[in-house]
C-alpha cells in the first residue's frame, strides 16, 4: 500500500480513537454516576424497585458497551501499529492484500473478508 493511502487511514483511524475515547469516557462517567460511586448524593436514588430494576438494567447495558468500545479501541491501536509497521492493509491471516472497499467500511480490520467469514462460521 502506498504511504499517502497509508496516511489516509491513519488519519481516519486517529479520528475514530479520539471520538470513542471520548464516547467510553462519558459512559463510564454516566455508570459510575447511577452506581453511586461518584459521592452520597441520594437525590437521584430509586424510590421504587422496578426503578432500581431499570436504574441496574441501564448501568449494565452502558457497561457493556464501553467493554465492546474499548475492544474497539485496542483493534483500532493494533491498526496503528501495523501502519507504522508498514504492515498495514494485508491479511494477518493469509497474507493476502486486503481490498480497500473492506479497509474503507472497518479501517481496523486485520484480516481480508474470506479470512473474516472462515473465522465467523468455526
Amino acid at each position: 500500500m502506498k504511504k499517502a493511502d497509508m496516511n489516509v487511514y491513519k488519519d481516519r483511524l486517529l479520528l475514530m480513537r479520539a471520538r470513542l475515547q471520548g464516547d467510553v469516557t462519558a459512559m463510564s462517567e454516566v455508570a459510575l454516576r447511577h452506581s453511586g460511586m461518584e459521592g452520597n448524593d441520594t437525590s437521584s436514588m430509586p424510590i421504587h424497585m422496578a426503578e432500581l430494576g431499570s436504574d441496574n438494567f441501564e448501568q449494565e447495558f452502558t457497561l457493556g458497551v464501553v467493554a465492546t468500545e474499548e475492544g474497539t479501541l485496542s483493534r483500532i491501536d493494533e491498526a496503528l501499529g501495523r501502519i507504522d509497521g508498514a504492515e498495514f492493509g494485508k491479511c494477518l491471516q493469509c497474507g493476502k492484500v486486503i481490498p480497500k472497499t473492506r479497509l474503507n467500511a472497518v479501517p481496523y480490520t486485520p484480516v481480508c473478508i474470506a479470512c473474516a467469514e472462515l473465522q465467523e462460521s468455526e
